[in-house]
């Protein structure tokens, strides 16, 4: 499951660190032949293990023979890559831009929390008021007010404290604070564990911020009777707080927003073809330098401790090995599998691009086809890129809810909320379309929903209300 959730641009990283860990691990191109004897010198040596403390017997029941004959003839020609799995040519790999903005990453940990639908959309009401530096500057009373005039939502100040609240346990620590100090002391109660300089610092931001910000060390030390280290101490810990907890998802999004396509889908003369990026099926095996080891200590005839400690040693560096060979291929498959079933789910979509051709299909859908748990399709959905001629999507953009027709047939969320984009694109900007009017006309192309949908589905496109739309 971790290695499933390596992206493909940091997996060779991955494997190289296998690679050193593990001498019984090899690429087939870079295949060592003296690696075998320079750890058979080693062994020799009894560098390798000084620490063995077990008794004679616990070495009597290892069948060397039959451990090299099973490795020696299934694992020395192991490929991980075969004909369903062509190379990517690598002049077709397009690296694709993405950045998940500040926002997203807290609808993302909204969507944790276990509220009903109308706390929800006030707990979004106040997340799209936080500022890209992570704080909330907007009064509480203005957004109440922003609440009842633009979803006709009710509410109290109290109610939408208690959320900020909620939202100030957030990641990044500090997020939806009013004000610097605000901030900092939301980082400070996350850093409380019986930590006195931690407890002494939050009093110092309490009760002393403006002497703190002008640096009137002096009047804090007296008020709280502090030593010179234990001012330092305090110090120290308010400097390393983040006084812009927003900046670090935006700094760290635009580092990390080049991503490697995981797939490329093809069409070929009206036939897909699904293929891995070639990064994803790196073509590994175990070392011949240790296999031929096993076989030497095998033609032994009497061994001592030493030499059986040594046959061990082996042995599990070589079914480590095998393991990381298996669960990479694993890996490979499951990737595979996972999109090729989703693949033949859309099949109009990579044919034609056309996104009113996508299809209801949720998690459940793919796992029952392929066999996996819900999860571990949730992972590959949620990490992995897929390229086709059309452009480079995230999994996830092919998963959506069903919506009926007037006919009874189920239709992709998606669909709607693309037709309900084409809507507001050719409106009269000098008039443009109110809920109530989209409703009407997505009504008539036989679509059934309700205003307040078409609302929900307005705000997530990151359309505002016709009244914001109007051009004077």
């Amino acid at each position: 499951m971790k290695l499933l959730q390596v992206p493909t641009a940091n997996l060779e990283e991955r494997i190289k660190e296998e690679l050193e860990e593990n001498p019984a691990l090899e690429v087939t191109e870079d295949h060592d032949d003296g690696l075998g004897e320079e750890v058979k010198d080693e062994f020799e040596s009894g560098e390798e293990y000084e620490e063995a403390d077990g008794s004679e017997d616990e070495y009597e029941n290892i069948d060397i023979s039959e451990y090299v004959s099973d490795h020696d003839d299934d694992v020395a020609d192991y490929k991980l890559r075969d004909d369903n799995y062509p190379d990517a040519d690598e002049d077709r790999v397009m690296p694709h831009k993405v950045e998940t903005s500040f926002h997203e990453v807290l609808l993302d940990q909204l969507g944790m929390l276990v509220v009903d639908d109308r706390t929800r959309r006030i707990a979004e009401q106040i997340v799209g008021s936080i500022d890209d530096d992570g704080y909330l500057r907007r009064e509480t009373a203005s957004i109440a007010d922003d609440l009842a005039f633009r979803q006709n939502i009710e509410t109290t100040e109290e109610e939408i404290e208690g959320l900020i609240k909620k939202i100030q346990q957030f990641d990044p620590p500090g997020v939806a604070a009013r004000d610097l100090q605000e901030c900092l002391l939301i980082q400070l109660y996350r850093k409380k564990n019986g930590n006195k300089s931690v407890d002494t610092a939050i009093e110092v931001l309490t009760h002393y911020f403006d002497e703190f910000t002008k640096k009137h060390y002096d009047k804090i030390q007296r008020g709280l009777n502090l030593t010179d280290e234990q001012l330092k101490e305090i110090i120290n810990q308010i400097i390393k707080l983040n006084p812009k907890p927003g900046g670090d998802v935006t700094d760290s999004n635009r580092a990390e927003s080049y991503v490697i396509p995981d797939f490329f889908i093809a069409n070929n003369g009206g036939k897909l073809e699904l293929s891995l990026n070639s990064k994803n099926a790196p073509d590994l095996r175990i070392s011949e330098g240790y296999k031929e080891m096993l076989k030497e200590y095998d033609r032994g005839s009497k061994k001592d401790k030493r030499q059986k400690e040594a046959v061990l040693f082996i042995k599990q560096k070589i079914d480590a090995a095998k393991w990381f060979i298996d669960a990479i291929k694993q890996r490979q498959q499951t990737l595979y599998n996972t999109m090729h079933t989703i693949m033949d789910y859309q099949h109009d979509f990579f044919l034609t691009g056309d996104e009113t051709t996508l299809r209801p299909m949720i998690l459940k859908d793919i796992a029952e086809r392929t066999g996996l748990d819900i999860s571990t399709v949730s992972r590959v959905a949620n990490s992995k890129f897929v390229q086709t001629e059309f452009g480079t999507y995230r999994l996830k953009f092919f998963f959506s809810e069903s919506l009926s027709t007037d006919s009874g047939e189920e239709v992709s969320t998606r669909e709607v909320k693309k037709i309900l984009s084409d809507l507001i694109e050719g409106e009269s900007k000098k008039k443009p379309l109110s809920d109530e009017k989209l409703t009407e006309l997505l009504q008539e192309k036989g679509y059934n929903i309700a205003r307040r949908t078409v609302a929900k589905y307005r705000e997530q496109l990151n359309i505002p209300v016709a009244r914001l739309r109007k051009e004077l």
